[in-house]
């Protein structure tokens, strides 16, 4: 039944507190930002990716290395570290033939930390 003038009560959604939805969306993260953090977060969530982000926050680590971690090929830690990069989450450097993994910034070890205090409490 389309709305009508003397039916509006049954629209899609109803708006109970106009202040608080119009503070929300004049606050709302813009898309591009709400996006990237969605990925981010997504790439967090799972569980070879945090695995891979836990051992790089205490020293940096080569793909074989984390490969051996893991106890997965290189192939998928290469594919894994690919993500992150772009992510931002970690960053490398290149000794001869070696590449070493860590963690882009002191955010990203914050980041964990929180969500390990969270899931504690």
């Amino acid at each position: 039944m389309k709305p009508t003038n003397e039916t509006k009560e049954f629209c899609d959604y109803r708006c109970i507190h106009e202040k608080r939805v119009t503070a929300a969306t004049h606050d709302a993260l813009p898309g591009q930002e709400n996006q990237h953090m969605a990925q981010l977060f997504k790439a967090m969530g799972d569980a070879n990716r945090l695995k891979i982000l836990w051992a790089l926050e205490h020293e940096e680590m080569c793909v074989c290395d984390i490969a051996a971690f893991l106890k997965v090929s290189e192939s998928a830690v290469s594919h894994q570290l690919r993500l992150l990069r772009q992510l931002q989450l970690v960053s490398n450097r290149r000794e001869g033939p070696v590449l070493y993994y860590r963690l882009n910034d002191h955010h990203v070890n914050e980041l964990m930390q929180i969500a390990l205090e969270h899931t504690r409490e």
